[in-house]
């Protein structure tokens, strides 16, 4: 499900006012994150995540492995926030 730039921006657009529903913390992605991240995108689509890692890259590819193990999308990565998508 590999999503164009309009679609990106569209929803960047949607997630703009939303607040983190998930955080993974320094221990990284447990099982526990994985099935919380996967309910919040049963129920919403669109979520933000929260990631408490210090260094840019190791945040992107906690996001990106998130995303992988929950069937979804990353949107954008913003700092400490991912934004990830399941239609």
């Amino acid at each position: 499900m590999a999503l164009n730039t309009r679609q990106r921006q569209f929803l960047k657009g949607l997630a703009h006012p939303l607040s983190p529903v998930v955080r993974v913390g320094k221990s990284g992605l447990t099982r526990e994150v994985v099935n919380e991240t996967d309910r919040s995108l049963e129920s919403h689509e669109l979520i933000k995540v929260r990631v408490e890692i210090e260094e840019s890259h190791e945040r992107r590819q906690l996001a990106l492995m998130l995303a992988d193990r929950t069937n979804s999308e990353v949107v954008t990565t913003l700092g400490k926030i991912a934004v990830i998508y399941r239609a």
